[in-house]
């Protein structure tokens, strides 16, 4: 497949001419990189008014996806912006105030989209399960769309941080029931695309999504793609661009749009390579399965083990490991989670193995995470965003409001919302998470 922006920039780059435009390093090196890290110049195109190379490598994506792709280089987070500003103009045409049901574990990026665009919405609460998870089943969002006021959208995240998935075509069959969009983060899951049995959200009926190329695929950090669907509103295919560039910046990394680009030529490859790989990750889960280990999630290319079941806190066990050279996505007292990629050697599949099945067994750990907290909603995420706040230890917080959404990145999901009561149940899981302070709103 055609690769127009590297091109491009390759043939700049052997010019070896005197650049008298942006960046300031003027191509010089010093990283290594900086010949190819260009910007808007003639015949560069323009991300958010491409016409040009830029357009033709996201009609390449586009082919590869089955659906309108459009790139960002400001990952993820971008794109669930422009989501949120598609929805809300979407709802504006109807003449309708933008009102979303979403599952309680959205990543922060969302909350922080619902401020600024004045979105309102229902957390829908799974039963049972640690914050980063939220199982929702097809049942659930029947009963919670027929039992409130008719949403614009219903908003989830899937695949989830620990690799559990939801019944994205089941959700999305109930969405086109009650005339409801749905939008799925579909950040970790780039990939599900290229498996043997496609399942992205796009394939399954999702009418928009987003994906974190950087995470599941080959792509420098910041690469994402948003994704449209064919049967989506065509409000959403023609403002798309806007949407990106209303928040998005007016400088994005020409080296991040070459890694999407080379993408679209790699891919191919990538789709035979994931084949055989998955044959060697189901191999391993099977063996940590009967050596004892718990694992959690039915994702493809994530591993996560529940490692108090083996006796070691998820905390504990990456620490030894990463003094074996063995690096993990994440941990928290109670997961540890790998993200595997066949660009993961054969030999480092087995250091992994080996170092995992030769662990020894010890007592099992009883304690667990604490219960889903379900805390009062006191003012919307938009007016606490912009009330004065102070930062407090937490021990201080009994009965205040949260002001913003502090958690850490991973996994960027929020114990507690913007203006949301901070309560006993609040403060024993910030207890739990090792949460030592939190904003909240002046008094």
């Amino acid at each position: 497949m055609s690769t127009p922006i590297c091109d491009f920039v390759k043939n700049y780059a052997k010019k070896s001419g005197s650049r008298f435009h942006m960046p300031g390093h003027k191509g010089k090196k010093m990283l290594g990189f900086e010949e190819y890290d260009i910007t808007e110049i003639d015949g560069a195109d323009n991300l958010f008014a491409p016409e040009g190379i830029i357009a033709e490598s996201e009609r390449n994506a586009s082919r590869l996806f089955g659906c309108e792709t459009f790139y960002s280089t400001a990952g993820s987070t971008l794109c669930i912006q422009a989501m949120l500003y598609l929805v809300s103009l979407y709802a504006s045409a109807r003449g309708e105030e933008p009102f979303i049901l979403a599952g309680r574990n959205a990543h922060k990026a969302f909350l922080n989209a619902c401020a600024l665009l004045g979105i309102k919405t229902e957390w829908l609460y799974p039963q049972g399960g640690s914050y980063h998870s939220c199982a929702l089943s097809p049942q659930m969002i029947e009963n919670a769309i027929s039992n409130c006021k008719k949403p614009i959208a219903v908003y989830l995240t899937s695949p989830d941080y620990l690799g559990n998935m939801l019944d994205i075509r089941g959700i999305s069959a109930v969405c086109k029931k009650h005339g409801v969009l749905l939008c799925v983060d579909n950040a970790h899951g780039a990939y599900l695309k290229f498996l043997p049995e496609p399942c992205h959200p796009i394939d399954l009926g999702a009418d928009i999504c987003c994906d974190s190329a950087h995470k599941t695929l080959p792509a420098l950090t910041g690469a994402a793609y948003l994704h449209i669907s064919d049967t989506a509103p065509e409000l959403f295919h023609e403002r798309a661009v806007a949407a990106l560039s209303l928040f998005g910046s007016s400088s994005p990394s020409y080296l991040i749009l070459q890694s999407l680009d080379m993408l679209n030529d790699f891919l191919p490859d990538f789709k035979n390579r994931l084949k055989a790989f998955l044959q060697e990750v189901d191999a391993l889960k099977k063996a940590l399965s009967l050596h004892g280990f718990t694992l959690v999630g039915t994702e493809a290319l994530k591993l996560t083990l529940a490692p108090k079941s083996f006796g070691y806190t998820g905390a504990e066990l990456a620490r030894i490991m990463e003094c074996e050279g063995i690096y993990p996505e994440f941990y928290d007292p109670d997961f540890l989670v790998f993200m595997l990629s066949p660009l993961n050697t054969h030999d480092e599949l087995k250091k992994l193995s080996d170092f995992l099945l030769s662990l020894e067994k010890r007592s099992e750990i009883k304690a667990s995470f604490p219960p889903f907290a379900h805390p009062e909603q006191v003012f919307s995420v938009r007016e606490a965003i912009f009330k004065e706040s102070e930062l407090l230890p937490v021990l201080q917080c009994s009965g205040r409001v949260c002001a913003c959404a502090a958690i850490s990145c991973p996994p960027a999901v929020p114990i507690v919302a913007c203006g949301e009561r901070i309560d006993e149940n609040v403060l024993g899981c910030f207890e739990y998470y090792g949460i030592e302070s939190c904003a909240v709103i002046k008094e």
